[in-house]
């Protein structure tokens, strides 16, 4: 191979597929001040990636289709070596692509707890994208939530590792399942910006990062076999993870033995030169990349082609380091199969359907199983009131179902008058449709960020003029400030957006009874409304079937049975804050601010009530290089049926380093039938308990630990305490992290 040819296989082209079937290359990589050549142009030495020919502009599926087959082909006959390229989507909540079925959130299935449903999802998400001929999605976000200021909490699954880990690996099988490559994201440290704003330094500390923010990529590398890794923005303690050969050769490859292809997060290679200042140019940028190994540039080349040249052809960077990330490239694409298609057989021009019955299903279950009850005084689920008024900025309006990543918030706002591509009701059209025989009003009252307070009188009128208000209230995903939350659309306050709160407020003074709705990508400091409104449902952008899924909760159709995956904060000012935290970072008689959150990790009622006893151990002494076994009955002690999540905590009494006062060991969602039993058992491995120790060692200690199972971080049902003996144990890898879960059936 040349060394332009070579150089062509480690970088992308962000294309698009027109209408007439034509792959185009749009203005994407403006920010660098530069246009795109066209794809035959830029691609006469071959391609390594071709990026979001589905995802950036809407198309017709069966259109796309064509463009991408007529590219490949291109590819295959007009280049020297005719090599395919790897064709990459996002799919963090579904297949970006117009008409393709949208799922909720992240954040919604961390809600869920379920992450078997979450694994069936993304089998059902690959199969859409292989029958497209797309080869790798950018996804999942396994970045563990620090702070909900950050716009991008919504991509995130959880504040805890192990249910980030947990429930990012089940999406990683799932998507590998149908022969889709998943690439974790981002590697590492996004989360923990300052003051939750985006692309801001990190200041974590090697045993932050240790210990909270790689433990779920290491989960996913070395339990879920995922084929890719995309850097992150970050720069931690000043050193930009881009340019860390610490990071993404000796910890990644080194030490966990990954084997797949690093991507650069988009234009993350050029921004070592043009945000980190750590490179003096593009060329001293692609040398730093390569060599800390990121193998492909994305979206397009703007470092790895004419800098990289010159930089090679001047000695500044060694031909080996090229031939390494090119080698790992087409060893991808014979993993894939590419390198023996010529796709000589013309594209099948059937028409695709991205939405089909059983996509829906699965979204509709995941949206019922991750809304969260908040709080509830007696009035839901709703007695067949005769008037409901159903007012609020997000009552009437399909966007408000989905996350910025969606098709819906991504792309189709850039392209006005475009149909939305699939069935998406309404929180009020839903309600309608559920509520059979009561008249249901609508008013907006206000927009989800704006000032103009006119409307609020009209939702007022309509509210004192029903049995129950219903206010659906909350944020409008998007990108770069055009949004509430996002992608670079962060927040230096937690209240409400705009005047919601003002919304609220009025229609609580007419006494009409209140079920407030929050719709949103983040948990919004909403103490005040938790005691003063009847009831508080919480959903994170709940996806196509969410408003379905609402109204069946709010209706009594559907038991909630959502948990908390990130605290409720209690104010903005007490951010930073995680339920992982140490003694000191509780309540103190030597400060005057107080430490609790609104509502605690892990909490969420149900329409039902649900008992536990007999907790037991297996052993009340459990070797440090050992499992912990555990034992619960769990029985439902209402009249409805309904889901439980049971939670397996504990603290580390001493440890040498500080310790949490609570760490979720293990979790289990348990359906049960009124008035049904079982037996939970749980097989906690100790190095569920490990941590990195004064020389940063991960070790489990010796000690005492207790053990409690509880309806959050901060409830304790029932409790015990079990001793890890013998010596300090060194975790190794392979040692398991993974806590295993047995249901047995009762009566």
């Amino acid at each position: 191979m040349t060394l332009e040819e070579k150089l062509a296989q480690i970088v992308g082209l962000w294309v698009g597929a027109g209408v007439d079937g034509e792959v185009v290359a749009p203005l994407q990589d403006a920010m660098l001040g530069e246009t795109a050549p066209g794809f035959e142009d830029f691609a006469v030495h071959g391609l390594g990636h071709l990026t979001r020919v589905f995802g950036t502009r809407p198309v017709e599926p069966s259109t796309g289709r064509r463009a991408l087959w007529d590219a490949q082909r291109w590819l295959v006959t007009n280049t020297r070596l005719g090599i395919p390229a790897i064709a990459h989507e996002e799919c963090l909540t579904g297949l970006a692509a117009w008409k393709a079925a949208t799922f909720p959130t992240p954040l919604a299935w961390g809600a869920s707890f379920d992450p078997d449903l979450v694994e069936t999802m993304g089998a059902a998400i690959g199969a859409s994208m292989a029958s497209l001929g797309v080869h790798q999605g950018l996804a999942p976000v396994l970045d563990v939530v620090r702070d909900p200021r950050w716009g991008r909490v919504e991509e995130c699954i959880s504040e805890d590792p192990y249910v980030v880990g947990t429930v990012g690996t089940a999406y990683v099988r799932g998507l590998q399942s149908a022969g889709v490559i998943a690439t974790l994201k981002h590697f590492v440290g996004y989360s923990a910006s300052r003051a939750g704003r985006n692309l801001a330094p990190v200041s974590a500390g090697p045993r932050e990062v240790a210990d909270v923010l790689l433990p779920p990529f290491e989960m996913a590398v070395l339990d879920g076999g995922v084929r890719s890794v995309m850097h992150a923005y970050t720069e931690i303690d000043g050193m930009p993870v881009a340019a860390d050969p610490d990071l993404l050769t000796g910890l990644l490859r080194d030490r966990w033995g990954f084997d797949g292809t690093v991507v650069a997060d988009y234009f993350g290679v050029a921004f070592l030169h043009t945000l980190h200042g750590v490179a003096a140019d593009l060329g001293d940028a692609a040398r730093q990349s390569l060599e800390a190994g990121i193998d492909i540039e994305l979206p397009t080349g703007n470092a790895y082609l004419g800098p990289l040249t010159a930089a090679v052809e001047a000695g500044h960077v060694p031909m080996e380091l090229v031939d390494r990330a090119t080698l790992r490239v087409l060893r991808q694409k014979e993993e894939l199969g590419l390198l023996d298609q010529d796709f000589s057989t013309p594209s099948d021009g059937a028409e695709v359907d991205l939405d089909p019955a059983g996509h829906r299903v699965i979204a509709r279950r995941l949206a019922e199983e991750s809304v969260v009850l908040l709080s509830n005084s007696g009035v839901l689920p709703l007695q067949h009131p005769a008037r409901v008024a159903v007012v609020g900025p997000n009552a009437d309006r399909a966007q408000a179902l989905f996350g910025c990543y969606s098709f819906v918030n991504h792309v189709l706002d850039q392209h006005p008058g475009t149909e939305l591509g699939i069935e998406a009701p309404t929180v009020v059209d839903a309600l309608r449709h559920e509520l059979t025989g009561a008249d249901v009003t609508h008013a907006t009252g206000c927009a989800v960020d704006d000032d103009d307070r006119s409307g609020i009188s009209a939702a007022v009128a309509a509210a004192e003029a029903a049995e129950v208000a219903i206010v659906v209230v909350g944020d409008q995903a998007g990108l770069f400030g055009r949004g509430t939350v996002g992608e670079g659309c962060d927040r230096d306050d937690l209240e409400l957006p705009g005047v919601q709160r003002e919304l609220v407020e009025a229609v609580l003074a007419t006494r009409t009874p209140v079920v407030l709705v929050m719709l949103t990508g983040r948990p919004y400091a909403v103490d005040w409304a938790l005691d003063r409104c009847a009831a508080v449902v919480q959903a994170f952008f709940p996806g196509e079937e969410g408003a379905s899924a609402l109204a069946g909760v709010l209706s009594g159709r559907v038991n909630p049975s959502g948990r908390l995956p990130v605290t409720l904060p209690r104010s903005a000012g007490a951010q930073p804050y995680s339920y992982l935290h140490p003694r000191l970072g509780g309540a103190s008689s030597v400060s005057n601010v107080a430490t609790a959150p609104a509502l605690p990790f892990g909490h969420g009622l149900s329409y039902t009530t649900f008992t536990y006893a007999n907790f037991r151990l297996a052993a009340g002494e459990v070797d440090t290089a050992g499992t912990i076994g555990v034992t619960v009955d769990v029985r439902n002690a209402g009249d409805r049926d309904g889901a439980e999540v049971v939670q397996l905590y504990g603290h580390d009494l001493v440890g040498s380093i500080t310790r949490p006062v609570a760490q979720l060991l293990a979790f289990a969602r348990v359906e049960l039938a009124a008035g049904e039993s079982a037996t939970v058992q749980l097989t906690v491995p100790t190095t569920r308990l490990a941590f990195s120790d004064r020389q940063m060692r991960r070790v489990v200690e010796p000690g005492a630990v207790d053990l409690w199972v509880g309806r959050s971080c901060a409830e304790r049902v029932t409790e015990t305490q079990v001793t890890l003996v013998g010596e300090t144990h060194e975790v190794t890898l392979s040692d398991s992290r993974w806590s295993r879960v047995e249901v047995i059936r009762g009566t």
